[in-house]
């Protein structure tokens, strides 16, 4: 077992573990809205299956919300 912290949580997880299986694991209910930053850094989608997590990593899942009143 490994700890990584996903939006400022430590979680313990098994490694080898992507990005892409961290999605999944964490059951994201739309992944086609996420963003994802490994170390503050932005991660890209088609990156995710290559990006290997490691022991004390930070993955934050962010979610762009649109809103508000145009005038």
């Amino acid at each position: 077992m490994a700890k990584i912290y996903l939006n400022e949580d430590a979680q313990e997880v098994n490694l080898p573990l992507n990005v892409s299986e961290l999605i999944k694991q964490s059951d994201v209910q739309q992944p086609d809205m996420v963003s994802v930053q490994v170390n503050e850094d932005f991660a890209e989608r088609e990156d995710w299956e290559n990006i290997q997590l490691k022991e004390g990593d930070k993955v934050d899942f962010l979610y762009f919300m649109g809103g508000g009143t145009i005038k």
